[in-house]
């Protein structure tokens, strides 16, 4: 980005010069952005309550049914603790093997004796059949109130999980091109998919663990509190190995999120140069690649489960020795008959409940480590600052504009300190058509770039009917200005999506008279089920020209008043070639077009040609006057037109320069059996068969 010189007109200078000086603190921020920070910032934290307070934003539009699901857990967990007294105090105690009547004097039932008692009377059964039938009741309406409790519950976590990741991707829509070009696109894949689930699933899943927990010790205390402090000996054990486990697992639960995040990106950029990796025959090489980076996933993974194993064998031989030490103490007070032996049970069965949301501590925890750092990863993503500059007030644009384009003495870099583009200026008059040619690198696409907002760049610099864009919301300026880029992107969905892009302005019939000016009609019709085809991802059913067919179609369809064609057939072959030039004389008639081209007798026919050079404007003018002056685009009309002998010439090579590499050519190919030396000294006819362009 170029340094700030904000230039300022002298009415709104107040706001404009508040919104540029604004712009420029941002343009220096810009260069100082450590993007390797993006992933390198995470903290790893097992709980991050902060984090966790904000993630409660994305729940108040749920809160009723959270709320709901909360109350059903501390009512299905008392249905759940009733359970073991119906079973013990009740049924042993009270009708199978009564105790002492001072030992159940002793013990709460919570009314569970005297319901049964009443409904031996009124329904006149046998106790033992009273007892069962409530003990079956209490299950059954345990059970219906848990599952209630889980779909509420799932509910309300799967809404805020999609609007979480529908914020994330509105977020992540709304980055500018420069944090794409720094930021691995797998890695932010990562941070929309399975970080968001992990997120919001660990938060969730152990909800009514420790109400049960809490809810057992209070019924334990009230039974017999020499007897519950028995049970919670195994307490701290089990404490002490959570908080092992926990420091063990934290850097290993880190270093497989890394693994997955890098997975992830690899896999993606393999699959996404498919044809180039196929092409080359790397595919052994990248799979090998792949496989070390599956290798050191499964090792960490491998890792965590030793641990979660060992973990798992010391949680489960704990409720055992806590048994035994109940049994034991416990034992001696029914023969003492100070407790009864329902009381006993009661508490072998509580025991349970709480270690169980102990021994699942280690595992939570574990869980919560990696839902922290996806959720780390997530709120960078949401808090990254970095936006594209949009002015307060955006200028109000005509109905239609006129179009004509004005580069003022634009200069721009990117992060690095060499200038992109230096002093750029050149004014396009509306309906005039020109075209930008230079050699790679020279800022041809940049200035398309600039002219569509994807980067920030001062005031001042470039206008449209003589407004700043600086003033114009980038949303409304790429609705007036259309581009055909050289990569054209095609969408999962119908050949019509691909036009419309589902824009309610543009309705069938036009999107299918817009293939017809193109002349992208016949083939479309030519296809199994027409404008209804579908297409798959990146279009790969259809060749390059009909893709560039249909970039036409899709940006005359939205009948912008500037056209930008970005090396819009260079992927075309000769006869799509005149096709599409007699659709761009129909495209281009009556709008601003600017055309880049490495193929010059695509833009012989334009108004005018402006030649970029190492970012500067070196000659402007039409075909005839610059071939006149013999200057760099009479240099590269030769290149592509004239003989080879008068090419050298041209690029001031030397007869001895030429003929050494000849003989290197010669030597570097006469081994091989593939066909005999051409003149051009490459076997097989040279680069391209007849291609009159030869290497020297």
């Amino acid at each position: 980005m170029a340094e700030t010189q904000i230039k300022t007109s002298d009415q709104d200078s107040t706001t404009v010069g508040s919104e540029a000086a604004a712009r420029g603190i941002d343009a220096t921020q810009e260069k100082l952005r450590n993007y390797s920070a993006f992933d390198a910032q995470l903290t790893h934290q097992a709980l991050n309550l902060q984090m966790f307070v904000r993630l409660l934003k994305w729940t108040k539009p749920y809160r009723f049914t959270l709320i709901t699901s909360a109350i059903l857990v501390l009512v299905s967990s008392a249905f759940a603790l009733l359970q073991p007294i119906m079973q013990n105090r009740v049924i042993i105690d009270t009708i199978l093997a009564p105790g002492s009547p001072q030992a159940q004097a002793a013990m709460a039932d919570y009314g569970l004796i005297d319901i049964t008692e009443w409904l031996m009377e009124a329904l006149s059964l046998p106790g033992l059949a009273v007892a069962v039938g409530l003990y079956v009741m209490l299950f059954f309406v345990q059970s219906f109130i848990g599952i209630a409790q889980q779909l509420l519950l799932t509910s309300g976590s799967l809404k805020t999980l999609r609007d979480l990741r529908v914020e994330l991707f509105a977020s992540l829509e709304r980055k500018p091109a420069s944090f794409y070009d720094h930021v691995a696109v797998g890695r932010v894949m990562t941070r929309i998919t399975s970080d968001v689930y992990m997120l919001i699933t660990s938060f969730i899943q152990h909800a009514g663990d420790f109400v049960l927990f809490f809810m057992a010790l209070l019924i334990m205390l009230n039974f017999a509190v020499d007897l519950t402090l028995v049970a919670l000996l195994v307490i701290p054990i089990s404490a002490l190995a959570t908080y092992l486990f926990r420091m063990a697992i934290k850097e290993i639960v880190r270093l497989i999120r890394d693994s997955v995040s890098s997975m992830n990106q690899y896999m993606q950029e393999d699959l996404m140069g498919i044809e180039v990796v196929q092409l080359s025959g790397r595919e052994e090489q990248n799979f090998e690649e792949f496989q070390e980076r599956n290798k050191e996933n499964r090792k960490q993974e491998f890792r965590q489960i030793n641990f979660d194993v060992l973990f798992e064998m010391v949680n489960m031989s704990l409720p055992s020795i806590a048994t035994a030490a109940i049994i034991w103490y416990g034992g001696g007070k029914v023969i003492q008959e100070e407790i009864t032996l329902g009381t006993m049970i009661v508490f072998t069965s509580y025991l349970n409940m709480m270690i169980a949301p102990v021994s699942a501590l280690g595992q939570l925890f574990g869980t919560l480590f990696r839902s922290m750092a996806s959720g780390e990863r997530i709120f960078q993503a949401l808090d990254w600052e970095e936006r594209l500059y949009e002015p307060e007030e955006p200028v109000e644009l005509p109905e239609r504009l006129e179009g004509s384009i004005e580069f003022r003495d634009v200069n721009f870099s990117y992060l690095s300190s060499e200038e992109v583009l230096k002093n750029v200026s050149f004014k396009i008059e509306p309906g005039e058509k020109l075209a930008i040619v230079g050699p790679t690198g020279s800022g041809k696409s940049t200035l398309i770039r600039l002219l569509a907002r994807f980067y920030d760049f001062d005031d001042d610099q470039i206008f449209i009917d003589g407004i700043d864009v600086n003033r114009i919301g980038s949303r409304e300026l790429r609705e007036r200005v259309g581009v055909v880029l050289q990569d054209f992107h095609i969408f999962s969905g119908t050949i019509l999506d691909n036009i419309s892009l589902n824009n309610p302005n543009i309705t069938k019939e036009r999107a299918i008279w817009a293939a017809n000016v193109v002349n992208a009609d016949p083939f479309i019709q030519g296809l199994s089920d027409g404008y209804d085809t579908e297409l798959s991802e990146r279009g790969h059913n259809l060749s390059q020209g009909q893709q560039q067919l249909l970039a036409f179609a899709r940006v005359l369809a939205a009948d912008a008043e500037i056209l930008v064609l970005d090396e819009a057939t260079s992927s075309i072959d000769t006869g799509t070639e005149l096709i599409i030039q007699d659709a761009l004389h129909k495209l281009t008639e009556g709008r601003t077009s600017i055309i880049i081209a490495h193929r010059l007798q695509t833009i012989q026919e334009c108004d005018r040609i402006l030649v970029l050079h190492h970012g500067e404007v070196k000659e402007l003018g039409t075909h005839d006057e610059l071939i006149d002056q013999k200057g760099i685009y009479y240099t590269l009309h030769e290149l592509q037109f004239q003989d080879s002998t008068r090419a050298a010439e041209l690029t001031q090579t030397t007869p001895e320069e030429r003929a050494r590499r000849r003989a290197r050519w010669v030597e570097l190919n006469t081994p091989n059996d593939d066909g005999p030396i051409s003149d051009s000294g490459i076997p097989g006819g040279g680069l391209g068969g007849n291609n009159p362009i030869r290497p020297m």
